[in-house]
């Protein structure tokens, strides 16, 4: 080798060895990269898997409400058909004959309620006194009263039921409106009125 070449060489080696100094510095920079691509990965997978999850969830939630809700208006039928037995029963006359008759559509009324208690139909209680509620109770009249608190129930007209924890029909309720009391007459008045008439 010549002395000329030898710079060269030498430069070349120099250059080689910072190479290879700088290799391993590299290397880690491209681990880190890839760590850092798999880290994303992994997130973005786990996000995935809890969307699917909370997806199904939400999915088969909307199929059981829809599955409870979709005989509603067959529900809502149902009810006018027990109404009308209730009302037929509560009108038989206590000497009624035919008792086996009866006995008949008793079990008929029987089997309807249970239909509906399986399909998870339950009557809104609603007691006399109690506060008007608009998201159980619909309002059919106003009855002025001077001893209930205003905006109590008077009446039930209807019974009203709930199918699960949603309200299939509102009962129909008269609503108390308070009136003052006319203020008793007293011996004053009563005199004016007295001598006012013909």
């Amino acid at each position: 080798m010549t002395e000329e070449q030898q710079p060269d060489e030498l430069e070349r080696l120099e250059q080689q060895l910072d190479e290879e100094l700088d290799e391993p510095a590299r290397l880690q920079a491209e681990l880190d990269e890839t760590v850092r691509e798999k880290d994303q990965l992994k997130g973005m997978a786990q996000r995935a898997q809890a969307d699917l999850v909370n997806y199904r969830r939400r999915a088969a939630e909307e199929m059981t409400e829809s599955r409870q809700n979709s005989n509603s208006r067959l529900l809502v039928r149902l009810l006018m058909v027990l109404d009308d037995m209730n009302r037929a029963f509560d009108a038989i006359p206590e000497d009624a004959v035919a008792p086996g008759w009866l006995d008949g559509l008793e079990l008929v009324r029987r089997n309807l309620q249970n239909v509906m208690d399986s399909e998870g139909v339950t009557k809104i209680e609603t007691a006399v006194g109690q506060p008007f509620d608009v998201h159980e109770h619909e309002a059919v009249f106003f009855e002025p009263s001077t001893d209930r608190e205003e905006g109590s129930v008077m009446s039930v007209i209807r019974d009203g039921y709930k199918l699960h924890d949603r309200v299939l029909r509102a009962a129909q309720v008269s609503v108390s409106q308070r009136v003052e009391p006319d203020p008793p007459a007293t011996e004053e008045r009563k005199i004016d009125i007295d001598q006012e008439a013909p």
